[in-house]
């Protein structure tokens, strides 16, 4: 699940966000949130339907599933 990290990196940076405001939407820790970012652990379904929302793409684009974001 490599491709939903560097995904979820890709789109943060894309967005100009840092990694506490994309935390701190989610209503994770920090820590937890760099665990996505560096596929070590994963969000739970709410949270990667929350991300989805938050970058505007598909679960399925984050999941690497697809390549088109909508």
């Amino acid at each position: 699940m490599e491709i939903f990290a560097q995904r979820l990196k890709e789109l943060r940076k894309e967005h100009k966000k840092t990694q506490k405001e994309v935390a701190q939407y989610l209503e994770v820790g920090l820590r937890a949130y760099q665990f996505y970012e560096s596929a070590t652990n994963y969000p739970n379904i709410p949270g990667l339907i929350k991300l989805a929302d938050f970058f505007d793409v598909t679960t399925d684009y984050l999941l690497g599933r697809s390549q088109e974001r909508k």
